[in-house]
């Protein structure tokens, strides 16, 4: 490959997932599918291995928690049990229970006689994705990219590695049975410096995918040569206009904060009418703050409040409304309108889940339209911005760009697109003025 800086072992990896994707490009969706059942299958067989590569990993994660370098959520999400290596199983089976992306004929086009142009979905080829603590990631991954026919070389953090390669080395053991799937269609590469010098290839390797810290994905998106597609902050809010239900207020706010708050779909910042009924809203927060959330409130908020002794509410800095605390702390704001409400999440939002409640449908789609975000809700929690729940499987990613994929990225969005032209000795220099005319005709699919 002729990269600078680039050692010849990291070269390697991706010789070797380059020439696994070529590979990837021609297999059937049944020896897919096989693959993942078998994937599900040897991940329960070997339940206790992972058990046992996880503990050593938490045993890491909480002296990094002493330590400073890992926070409390970062900890929660490198944890693994039972109930998650099913759920890792569950979504082998989901995603190959899903139609396979690639080889899906998008549009064709009749050019001229026995000139026929199909334009066919297919694999994007070498994926390389960056994660942070979770390592359940491994598998969602793993998975989508063998049923999209990808790829993927894959970097873990080290509060997890025991756990990555383990579940890294189930997956290429069950690749290695398989007379078609190669083995390092899957690759896991463990060390920070192996990451500074995959991003500086330039050819080989066709996406990159940072899913974790702002920090972590603004220094990739700034050093990488290939296309990188993620996110930083997920800074969510969920606005309670005038006239919302009492009941859905509560659940959605609820729900939207504290089924994951260390997930970055959680809600980060309450918008609050300021008709919204004050005793509602003391219960909300109430509720918040019995499940032990950390209330940081506007002037405002804290004014029409006053009444409610039981509520510990802190001065909300501006440094909050701009801060994705994947914790139990939660800033409110009180607002005089929608308009302002959608100012506030234009300027602090980070484009990646955003709701409202209210019973006006007129202004819950105004709302929807107007919302510049990846995923826009009525009357529904932030946490459904999920893959899996999307139904999509799993998700490699939430993106939060404008590119080809945007909000949950499945497995629709790990296929890209090419252009197949069927003809019979046909040429170009036929066509033209004084000459053929093309017939640019539609062919139903």
């Amino acid at each position: 490959m002729g990269e600078l800086n680039v050692s010849q072992s990291m070269q390697q990896h991706v010789k070797q997932a380059r020439d696994a994707s070529l590979a990837m490009a021609n297999i059937d969706t049944s020896q897919k599918n096989k693959i993942l059942h078998d994937l599900a299958e040897t991940l329960r067989e070997n339940s206790d291995e992972i058990l046992v590569e996880n503990a050593k990993d938490m045993t890491i994660a909480n002296k990094m928690l002493e330590r400073g370098e890992l926070t409390y959520s970062a900890c929660k999400r490198v944890m693994l049990n039972q109930v998650k290596i099913d759920q890792m199983a569950q979504n082998c089976e989901s995603v190959a229970a899903l139609p396979d992306p690639a080889g899906k004929t998008v549009k064709a086009t009749r050019l001229d006689n026995g000139l026929d142009l199909h334009c066919v979905s297919c694999p994007i080829g070498v994926i390389m994705v960056i994660f942070e603590s979770r390592p359940d990631v491994v598998v969602q991954i793993s998975a989508l990219a063998l049923k999209s026919g990808n790829a993927v070389i894959l970097k873990g953090g080290k509060e997890a590695q025991n756990s990555n390669r383990v579940l890294a080395g189930l997956i290429r053991k069950t690749l290695a049975k398989s007379d078609s799937v190669p083995e390092n269609a899957i690759i896991l590469v463990e060390t920070r410096d192996e990451v500074t010098e995959l991003v500086k290839i330039g050819s080989g390797i066709d996406l990159i995918i940072p899913r974790g810290s702002n920090e972590l994905v603004r220094h990739i998106q700034e050093n990488a040569r290939a296309p990188v597609l993620g996110h930083g902050d997920g800074i969510c809010h969920v606005y309670l206009h005038e006239d919302a239900d009492k009941e859905k207020s509560l659940d959605v706010a609820l729900d939207a904060k504290l089924d994951y708050p260390a997930v970055c779909n959680a809600l980060e910042t309450l918008l609050v009418h300021h008709k919204y009924p004050d005793s509602w809203l003391a219960n909300i927060l109430l509720k918040m703050q019995d499940s032990g959330v950390e209330l940081r409130v506007c002037p405002e908020t804290k004014k029409r409040l006053e009444s409610y002794p039981d509520l510990n509410l802190s001065a909300a800095a501006d440094i909050d409304w701009e801060t994705e605390y994947v914790d139990l702390i939660l800033s409110i704001k009180t607002v005089k309108s929608a308009e302002e409400a959608v100012e506030h999440i234009s300027q602090f939002g980070s484009k990646h889940t955003e709701a409202i409640v209210t019973e006006n449908s007129d202004l819950a789609e105004w709302f929807m339209n107007t919302v510049d975000a990846a995923g826009v809700f009525w009357n529904a929690s932030t946490r459904f911005a999920d893959g899996f729940r999307y139904g999509l499987g799993a998700e490699v990613v939430v993106s939060t760009g404008k590119t080809h994929a945007r909000g949950p990225v499945g497995l629709e969005g790990l296929v890209i697109y090419k252009y197949k032209l069927y003809g019979n000795g046909h040429v170009a220099g036929s066509y033209g003025k004084g000459k053929k005319d093309f017939i640019h005709q539609d062919i139903k699919l």
